[in-house]
């Protein structure tokens, strides 16, 4: 092990998520969020979704409600080099192997006084690969706390058969309510400075923010190189551009020998018209695992 113990390893192992505490310090949270204002700036000039941003359905130029900043290691150093860090690559490598490539990342922010939920799902749905060693890691930018909409898990629940994300045929990036007990959910509650993993076949989400407080948050996509897509709703890159697809390799070596595993996938298909980000595709969900 680099840096985790094999009592962390475990409870990964059985739980499906892990709180790492004072993996980055003040300097590196305090270089992130002046980053992320400047791009809350530039999304006032935008008034609907595009490649860089995802924004809330009551964003404005005077009050700018700016959802995602989707692809942020492309967009700013600062994203690149948390993504590369060493203190968060040693804490992957612990759970899956020395041998790295990353899925990129997002940065979802939510807005005080009621900033979007992300419904309960499972990221596996999304991208099913031809094994599991497939994780996030979140960064706080913002104290995480239930009061501003933490994350939350079910433990155990990477262990479960695949579950359906699909409403009425169509794949809409939620599971139903039935599928699980809200009240067996953990929040994850964090400084800024730790980090939070989670197993892709876990189940998570987070509630609104009803705080008076942001809550931004960094998820940093990493897999096994020999984990190689079965499907992909909105993964960037795939084997079909090998240079590309390599050049995604942060640790250790490529390999153009998948690791096929026996793993439970329901296919993430058909897709809604027009499909954008997690939180566009769950709008097609009739009713929210947040409604009273």
């Amino acid at each position: 092990m680099k840096v985790l113990s094999q009592d962390q390893v475990e409870s990964y192992n059985n739980d499906g998520y892990l709180i790492v505490e004072n993996v980055l310090n003040g300097d590196d949270v305090k270089e992130l969020g002046l980053v992320t204002d400047t791009f809350v700036e530039k999304s006032r000039n935008i008034s609907e979704h595009n490649e860089n941003f995802d924004l809330e359905s009551d964003h404005t130029y005077e009050n700018p409600k700016l959802r995602r900043i989707k692809k942020p290691e492309k967009q700013h150093p600062v994203y690149e080099k948390t993504l590369k860090d060493s203190r968060i690559l040693d804490v992957v490598e612990d759970l899956i192997g020395p041998n790295i490539r990353t899925l990129g990342g997002k940065l979802n922010m939510k807005a005080p006084g009621g900033g979007a939920q992300v419904e309960w799902h499972t990221d596996w749905a999304f991208y099913p690969h031809t094994n599991d060693d497939i994780l996030e890691v979140g960064v706080p930018l913002d104290d995480m706390e239930i009061e501003n909409g933490c994350l939350m898990a079910i433990p155990g629940s990477q262990k479960w058969e695949a579950i359906s994300h699909h409403e009425n045929g169509v794949f809409v990036g939620a599971v139903s309510e039935d599928a699980f007990d809200m009240e067996d959910a953990v929040p994850f509650i964090l400084k800024a400075g730790s980090i939070s993993v989670h197993h892709v076949r876990a189940l998570h989400g987070s509630a609104p923010n009803m705080s008076d407080r942001p809550r931004r948050l960094l998820l940093l996509g990493y897999l096994a190189s020999d984990a190689f897509p079965i499907a992909s709703q909105g993964v960037a890159s795939s084997p079909s551009d090998w240079e590309e697809w390599n050049s995604k390799i942060l640790r250790g070596e490529p390999t153009d020998r998948p690791r096929l595993e026996k793993v439970p996938i329901v296919f993430p298909q058909p897709k809604p018209e027009n499909a954008g980000s997690i939180f566009e595709i769950q709008e097609r969900l009739k009713r929210s695992h947040y409604e009273k």
